[in-house]
C-alpha cells in the first residue's frame, strides 16, 4: 500500500482522509474564531484581496471548494448576483454544515454538498471559477484535485489557490516558535483540541512552497500560473487561468 504525510507522521494514503476528517470534526464549532486569533483577524485580509483577484462579474458560476464555514462563498455570492451560482462544497460534513447554518443565518442560500475536490462530481467547461482556501495541503493527491480543478473550468476560466506557504527566510525562527508553542496551546485554550492545531503547523511544512505549487499548477493543465505572497509569504494566493 502506498503511504503519504499526515502532518510530521506517515500515514497509509487511503486512511489520510479520515485523519483529516477528524481534525475539522473537532474544530468546526471554534474554526472562526480560531483563525481570528491565529492571525489577529489577517485572514479575512487574506481573503478579501482573493475575492478582488477573482474579478467576478455579474451570472458567473463560482465553485467554492473545502469551503468550510463559508467566508468566500459568501463574498463570491454578493458578487455573482442573482443570475450567477456559487456552490458551496467540502469534503467535511460538519465544516459543511457550520458553514451552511452561516450562509443561511446571512440570508443567503447557495447549493451545498459534500464532495471530494479528487472527484468532483461536475461536467467539463463548466465554472468560471474555482477558489480552495486554507484546503489544498490537506489533499492526499494534491495533483489529481488540481487536475480536476482545471478539468471544470471554462477555458479562460481561473483557479486560485489561498494557503499556507513558505515565510520569509529572516522570519522562519520566529513563526517556527509560534506555530509549534503558541499555536497548540491557542488551541487547547479556545478549541480544547492542541493536537489538531500541531498537525497545523506540521501540515504548512509539508506543503509545496511557491514555486512548487506553481509548477504543480502547470502540469495540471494551467497554461498560466503565478502566485502573490502575502503577509511575507505566510500565506500565498496562487492564480490558474486555464488557456
Amino acid at each position: 500500500m502506498s503511504s503519504t504525510h499526515f502532518g510530521f507522521k506517515t500515514v497509509d494514503e487511503q486512511e489520510k482522509a479520515k485523519h483529516v476528517r477528524g481534525v475539522f470534526d473537532s474544530v468546526a464549532s471554534k474554526y472562526d474564531i480560531m483563525n481570528d486569533l491565529m492571525s489577529a483577524g489577517l485572514h479575512r485580509v487574506w481573503k478579501a484581496y482573493t475575492v478582488q483577484l477573482a474579478n467576478l462579474k455579474e451570472g458567473d458560476q463560482v465553485l467554492d471548494i473545502a469551503g468550510g464555514t463559508g467566508d468566500l462563498s459568501l463574498a463570491f455570492s454578493k458578487k455573482v448576483g442573482a443570475t450567477g451560482r456559487v456552490v458551496h462544497t467540502d469534503i467535511n460534513e460538519a465544516m459543511l454544515r457550520t458553514g451552511r447554518d452561516r450562509l443561511v443565518n446571512e440570508g443567503v442560500v447557495l447549493p451545498t454538498l459534500v464532495c471530494d475536490a479528487e472527484k468532483l462530481p461536475f461536467p467539463n467547461d463548466h465554472f468560471n471559477v474555482v477558489s480552495v482556501a486554507f484546503g489544498l495541503r490537506n489533499m492526499t493527491h494534491k495533483d489529481l484535485a488540481l487536475k480536476e480543478m482545471c478539468r471544470v473550468l471554462k477555458p479562460g476560466g481561473k483557479l486560485l489557490v489561498l494557503e499556507f506557504s513558505k515565510v520569509a527566510k529572516p522570519l522562519e525562527k520566529a513563526y517556527d516558535w509560534y506555530s509549534f508553542n503558541i499555536l497548540p496551546k491557542l488551541g487547547k485554550w479556545v478549541a480544547g483540541d492542541d493536537a489538531s492545531y500541531r498537525y497545523l503547523a506540521e501540515s504548512i511544512r509539508m506543503h509545496p512552497g511557491q514555486e512548487e505549487l506553481k509548477a504543480l499548477m502547470k502540469n495540471a493543465g494551467f497554461g498560466h500560473a503565478e502566485f502573490h505572497n502575502l503577509s511575507a509569504g505566510v500565506v500565498a494566493l496562487h492564480v490558474g487561468i486555464k488557456c
